[in-house]
């Protein structure tokens, strides 16, 4: 029985020839003619002016806070419905998250609970240093109105758009929101270097800063020298090549993943028990997973059955109020995102899908819930 996947790399013949072009030219350490393309290329796709190839979008998120003067002891908000990488870099500066409840029309940031919290906490006398949105499953928070609070408050916004490359909200790709964005090429993402990430952004010394502090914070003298703590945080040539290659597919991927939508949509969507992530006007997402929520249905009994069938599903994230290493934050709201996740479930999404592959799925999710 062949596997149906949550989110597989999907492969072109380019990204083998671009990184045989990387590796017989030995350029395989982490800088190189593929690197500086792949940062060429990524930005101008995305409509900003720089960008800087990391190893992870984690590290890209890490750098951003490092250049806007998060300290420790402060406080950075972020969504609590979020991958822990969100969560995790705000620790490695040394201050707290605080988490941030998610609005049910995007199932993204809610800017009514982030212009509470930043209220709030300063009148508890706490400095309130960043803000973290996220583009969530490649749809994207009410920018305009997140934009707008931080810019009153003075409160830099960062963008962490791991899961929406591709992504509009009107005329804007996702990346171009806030001070800078973070991007994030894992293995399961909509075009993916194996490991990998970038921070880009239309402020030059953000991202010349960021590039300083990914190669060990070295300073331009012929001998070692440092004047800030840096880290070994650059993508390798190798990698960037793969990277260029995805790139030049990207708007394949996203109608592909776009197909899986529908598909599911007219198997799935008349059903009184199942709703999909809902699209509002506006937003253009690129549909990196599709995710519905389930009534009255166990999603671990649907992604049991499905596992069953060889088929891989997800539960949505688990918010971070509720995981046992963030259990003393101090969050705002928290019941909309706490419900996603006791209902939803993440189907397999990968723009390389069959027909046959979804009308399986389509059918499994079926079976599973008419027994449930």
């Amino acid at each position: 029985m062949s596997r149906i996947y949550l989110s597989p790399p999907h492969m072109s013949p380019d990204e083998r020839r671009l990184l045989l072009d990387a590796f017989d030219s030995n350029w395989i350490a982490p800088l190189g003619p593929h690197v500086t393309a792949f940062e060429q290329e990524l930005a101008a796709f995305v409509g900003v002016g720089h960008a800087t190839a990391l190893s992870s979008g984690t590290a890209a998120l890490h750098l951003a806070l490092i250049h806007v003067g998060v300290r420790p002891g402060e406080v950075v908000l972020c969504p609590s419905f979020t991958f822990a990488a969100t969560a995790n870099a705000i620790t490695y500066v040394g201050a707290s998250p605080v988490f941030v409840d998610s609005e049910r029309t995007t199932w993204c940031v809610d800017p009514d609970a982030v212009e509470e919290a930043i209220r709030t906490e300063r009148a508890a006398g706490r400095r309130v240093a960043a803000v973290i949105s996220v583009d969530l499953y490649g749809l994207m928070p009410d920018y305009r109105r997140l934009e707008r609070i931080c810019d009153a408050a003075e409160v830099p916004l960062i963008e962490d758009a791991a899961e929406a490359l591709g992504s509009r909200l009107d005329d804007r790709f996702a990346g171009s929101f806030g001070r800078m964005a973070a991007f994030s090429f894992n293995g399961n993402k909509i075009i993916t270097t194996s490991g990998g990430g970038m921070l880009v952004s239309d402020d030059e010394e953000a991202t010349n800063h960021a590039r300083h502090l990914a190669t060990q914070a070295r300073q331009p003298v012929p001998y070692y020298e440092h004047k800030e703590v840096g880290y070994n945080y650059r993508l390798s040539n190798l990698l960037a090549a793969v990277g260029r290659g995805q790139l030049s597919h990207l708007e394949e991927r996203i109608a592909a993943r776009r197909i899986n939508r529908e598909h599911y949509e007219a198997g799935l969507g008349s059903h009184p028990l199942i709703r999909f992530l809902p699209v509002p006007p506006g937003q253009t997402p690129n549909h990196w997973l599709t995710c519905i929520t389930l009534e009255g249905v166990e999603p671990e009994v649907v992604r049991l059955h499905l596992e069953a069938q060889g088929i891989e599903s997800r539960h949505l994230w688990k918010p971070m109020h509720l995981q046992p290493v963030f259990g003393e934050a101090r969050t705002y709201g928290g019941e909309v995102c706490s419900g996603l996740f006791a209902q939803g479930l993440c189907l397999p999404s990968g723009s390389a899908l069959t027909d046959a592959d979804r009308d399986k799925v389509v059918e499994g999710v079926l079976a599973a819930v008419a027994t449930a």
